[in-house]
């Protein structure tokens, strides 16, 4: 697998690229045949902390991972730690959807490369549902209503594309939105 590098207010060096191809290539272990996509990987430093954000385009599912820390290597091992994790996750959802399909062709429909690890199932508890009206809002109105319920997100309906959309508030204070694809 391929790995843009690319630092954010920081200079990779050889030694930086290196470490972090090391580390992502552990990755690749987890699947059957090598992988053809690219790989994008965002190094910043921050008030001296250290951000590392991969993001792993793959047919069917995107593997994201983003990690701070004082330092730059541990933030890298940490986050492909979580990489990994997601990987294992995945591979047991499909192991699962496979079981009650009982039709082992589906996989590779599903997913491709094929991951080759096995894990122990894990079970999602859904412990509470909301049901509530989507009222139309612009997104200064959302974000509003977002601090007011003192919430990290706000789901609404978005006056000017008509749209399902999320607000959140970001780590560095700031806000993001969450838009559908079309």
């Amino acid at each position: 697998m391929k790995f843009t590098v690319r630092g954010d207010h920081l200079e990779i060096t050889a030694a930086l690229r290196e470490y972090v191809e090391k580390k992502l290539s552990r990755l690749e272990k987890y699947f059957e045949a090598p992988l053809n996509s690219e790989g994008f990987v965002t190094l910043s430093v921050v008030k001296n902390i250290h951000t590392v954000e991969v993001t792993i385009p793959l047919q069917g599912v995107l593997l994201r991972a983003e990690n701070k820390d004082q330092d730059m290597y541990a933030a890298i091992d940490l986050v492909v730690d979580k990489l990994e994790r997601q990987i294992r996750k995945h591979k047991t959802k499909m192991n699962r959807k496979i079981r009650l399909e009982g039709n082992k062709r589906e996989l590779s429909k599903l997913e491709s490369p094929v991951l080759t690890m096995d894990e122990e199932e894990e079970d999602y508890e859904l412990v509470r549902t909301k049901r509530f009206t989507l009222k139309p809002m612009d997104i200064d109105e959302a974000i509003l209503q977002m601090n007011m319920v003192g919430h990290d997100f706000f789901v609404f309906s978005n006056m000017d594309t008509e749209q399902v959309n999320v607000v959140y508030k970001r780590d560095d204070g700031r806000y993001g939105l969450i838009e559908p694809a079309i």
